[in-house]
């Protein structure tokens, strides 16, 4: 189960603002590391999603029993492989509407004929596969089924 996921934004607030409506969550401030927001659905599973700005990164402690500590990169890129999928309670049009809003790129996709995503392309930058109740029930059949996913994934080899 995974409950929070980070990411980076070149503006982390009005990122975390955009998120919260498509989450219908609530925002705030994430001290750990400034400059960075937090929001939160209010789901069952306490599922959040930290925004930090651009050129952040986690380094491990030095001593042996030492947290992790906040950084930040001069020279970072503009594109990561990191992105997450989430199931959110809007629907595709409302998900298009506060893309087109922010000059974000949305479109949906069929992953190998197993099920549909919508890309929600955040700062045109960072990809955020969101799954409206529809979506997320073809996903959840597709996950749900061992002898599937080991189908698939040997035939995709």
């Amino acid at each position: 189960m995974i409950h929070h996921i980070s990411v980076s934004a070149k503006n982390p607030q009005h990122v975390a603002q955009v998120l919260a409506k498509v989450l219908k969550g609530q925002l705030a401030p994430f001290p750990p590391h400034p400059g960075s927001y937090i929001v939160f659905p209010g789901d069952e599973y306490g599922t959040a999603v930290e925004v930090y700005p651009l050129g952040s990164e986690i380094l491990p402690g030095t001593a042996p029993n030492e947290q992790c500590k906040f950084v930040n990169s001069d020279n970072p890129s503009s594109f990561t492989a990191t992105h997450a999928a989430i199931s959110v309670s809007v629907t595709q049009e409302e998900i298009e509407q506060i893309g087109m809003s922010e000059g974000w790129r949305v479109v949906r996709c069929n992953r190998d004929s197993l099920f549909d995503v919508i890309e929600f392309w955040v700062e045109n930058r960072l990809m955020i596969e969101l799954l409206t109740p529809e979506m997320a029930s073809q996903y959840l059949a597709f996950t749900k089924q061992p002898e599937k996913l080991q189908e698939f994934f040997a035939t995709a080899t």
